[in-house]
């Protein structure tokens, strides 16, 4: 049995607050926004590159006690170390001790992609035996399918992908994308990512899938130009890898971008026009996927 303790506090105090918290004896420690679920809800979007934005206006502080720990001296000296002159407004729940693996594993079930695919967890039976069932479970890679980003690039890719296909995805992440391609009839597929532990899961997911997956850490150098090329990674590295990125799309090729907002398409678009044209293709939840393609080369007369 834990005890969870909620307290309120202002954006500049919040973080004071929490570490004061810890040095009273808690356990764990989580910051949110106070007005989540109302019209003051305020979503924040941190990105590499960029100072992160401060915390709510109206910040919730949470903080994970022992059962038996004394909280009214606790409390009483979190505040007082954080500068606060009483205990902030606070509310008390119990925790229960749980199974903690089948609480998670219950919020994860099968994701359906398309008519033809399907992301399914490892503890789940696959909903529709004669689709493309790709097996992958929650972990410290990110991409399981149900981020509106990573689903945008997956219907894509169901399109996109022809039989023999060369694919190349960057910031692969799970390896998710490529494990798809792969699924869906490409021949070459290459993940990418700046992560070495990414690079690990994509390794084993795609064993765990029985399919061939070429990795490769983004600091090796890269040449080859590719049918399709897809990156799901954020709208500031998007920018930034805009010159290398279209210059690793073959001739007649296609590339596919998300990570995007949908506020931040023009900014993408922008940075890529000098190489090939983009366009929004498709947009679900706020977020955007950008299309494009080279363009044949023609012989010369």
């Amino acid at each position: 049995m834990w005890i969870s303790v909620t307290l309120q506090a202002e954006a500049h105090k919040a973080e004071a607050l929490s570490e004061a918290l810890m040095d009273a004896g808690a356990l764990s420690i989580s910051i949110e926004d106070a007005d989540a679920g109302t019209d003051a809800e305020k979503p924040q979007f941190g990105e590499p590159g960029h100072h992160p934005v401060g915390l709510w206006d109206h910040s919730r502080v949470i903080a994970l006690f022992d059962a038996d720990a004394d909280l009214t001296v606790a409390l009483a000296r979190a505040a007082a170390d954080a500068g606060f002159d009483a205990v902030p407004p606070f509310t008390l729940e119990e925790i229960a001790e749980q199974n903690w693996v089948q609480l998670t594993q219950s919020q994860f079930e099968p994701i359906r992609v398309t008519d033809r695919m399907w992301i399914v967890p490892s503890w789940h039976a696959a909903p529709d035996p004669a689709a493309i069932n790709i097996e992958l479970d929650p972990g410290m890679a990110f991409g399981t399918g149900s981020h509106p980003t990573t689903r945008l690039c997956l219907e894509w890719l169901c399109d996109a992908v022809q039989p023999g296909d060369s694919v190349l995805d960057y910031g692969c992440g799970s390896g998710i994308l490529g494990i798809a391609a792969v699924r869906l009839g490409a021949g070459d597929v290459l993940g990418i990512d700046i992560d070495d532990k990414a690079l690990d899961a994509a390794h084993d997911n795609a064993a765990r899938n029985h399919v061939a997956l070429r990795l490769q850490h983004s600091r090796q150098p890269l040449d080859a130009r590719f049918d399709v090329v897809v990156a799901n990674i954020l709208t500031n590295p998007l920018c930034v890898l805009a010159p290398l990125l279209a210059a690793r799309v073959a001739p007649g090729g296609r590339i596919a971008l998300s990570g995007v907002l949908e506020t931040q398409t023009e900014q993408v678009i922008a940075a890529y026009a000098p190489f090939l044209p983009l366009r929004v293709g498709a947009v679900h939840e706020g977020w955007a996927r950008l299309e494009g393609g080279s363009p044949r080369q023609t012989g010369s007369q």
